[in-house]
């Protein structure tokens, strides 16, 4: 099997974007045979199920633990808030020409008939990636055949204890990015959304959420 070599250390069998995280391969030549690569400290499990940290990102990708206040998410809002707030939230996902012309990515081109699509936003946590069965990523929005750029585990959308919906980068090659701001999140920085909010990923998606009083 013919792998390449991507600018992170990792063997794509892909040739334009890693398959393991994103990341843009430049120049397509077959990975040489160059003894082991250093793997990264594992950082400590979550101490509410026990799944692995990714690196340092503040919420747990299975429970939603929160590594800061060392609380879960709640499935539902605290009695002391209504229940309309939370209930209903939806992603629209869509392939967006200003954020692609804003990355100048050479060597790719934005899709012929970019279409959209709306889907649901369960609390108390959505992961944005790629699927792959190989590597054991099943995030809830799969972005595999819509986006080269984005990575197996790229973002995570987690509903607050306060009812509010926050959004971390799990350490992506490509950044995630919100609204105009020019830099991305680091890994594991989380940033709080609300109704129209825009979280771009990967080469040219963009995730606009809409609260339930948006919806027409």
């Amino acid at each position: 099997m013919i792998t390449y070599a991507c600018p992170k250390g990792h063997a794509s069998e892909e040739s334009d974007f890693c398959d393991t995280c994103g990341a843009k391969i430049s120049a397509a030549a077959p990975l040489a045979d160059s003894g082991t690569i250093d793997l990264p400290t594992a950082s400590p499990p979550c101490p509410n199920c026990g799944t692995p940290r990714s690196g340092t990102a503040r919420f747990c990708e299975d429970c939603g633990f929160d590594h800061d206040t060392g609380r879960v998410p709640a499935l539902v809002t605290p009695v002391a808030a209504p229940a309309g707030p939370v209930a209903g939230w939806t992603v629209t996902i869509a392939p967006d020409p200003v954020y692609f012309a804003e990355n100048a990515i050479d060597g790719i081109a934005f899709p012929a008939s970019p279409a959209s699509r709306t889907v649901p936003l369960p609390p108390p946590q959505v992961r944005i990636g790629r699927k792959s069965n190989s590597k054991g990523t099943h995030p809830e929005i799969d972005l595999a055949e819509d986006d080269p750029g984005v990575s197996h585990s790229h973002a995570l959308l987690t509903l607050s204890v306060d009812g509010v919906w926050l959004v971390s980068d799990l350490g992506s090659t490509n950044g995630t990015y919100i609204n105009d701001d020019q830099q991305p999140l680091t890994a594991g920085e989380s940033r709080s959304l609300t109704s129209g909010d825009r979280v771009h990923v990967g080469a040219w998606t963009t995730l606009t959420l809409n609260s339930p009083d948006s919806a027409a």
